[in-house]
Formats: C-alpha cells, structure tokens, sequence
C-alpha cells in the first residue's frame, strides 16, 4: 500500500484515488457541499486555503491545502521509486 503525504504530514492511500481536482468550479463546489451533507467530507487544509479536492473509490471527499499538480508529482515520483527498486 502506497501512501501518498497530501501536506501537512497527512497521507490517502494512493490506491484509493480517483481523481486529484481544483476546487474552483461549481460541480466541485456542489461535491464538497454533498459530502459535507454526508457527512464524508475530510479537510485536511488545517484552516488554509484549499488548493486540491481529492476523491476517493469509497465516496469520501478529501481538502487539501496542496496544489492538485504538486499531489499529482507526489503519485508519479513514489512510483517510479517504487519501479526502481
């Protein structure tokens, strides 16, 4: 199980993911207001802006105060340390 840090020492299962977002559009918007309501929202932006909206396969809904490029760098790079090995 690879984790993936999504800041702040925080970590998601990179294996869990479907999609890394922005959080600036009104779809995403009504995400996050749907998960809250669900009560499946995680912020993980520890009162920061959030940057990054991180969906997972078990419908929960993850802030991150970190870039979606910067998360998405995070995933590539642990993999390629992983095929090196």
């Amino acid at each position: 199980m690879k984790l993936i840090n999504i800041g702040f020492g925080n970590m998601v299962s990179a294996s869990r993911l479907v999609a890394i977002v922005s959080p600036e559009s009104a779809p995403i918007k009504r995400i996050i207001q749907d998960a809250r309501d669900r009560g499946s929202l995680i912020d993980a932006t520890y009162g920061r802006r959030t940057r990054a909206v991180i969906v997972t396969d078990s419908d929960h809904v993850i802030l991150s105060a970190v870039q979606p490029e910067t998360v998405a760098n995070r995933i590539t790079t642990e993999q390629d340390e992983a095929d090196d090995e």
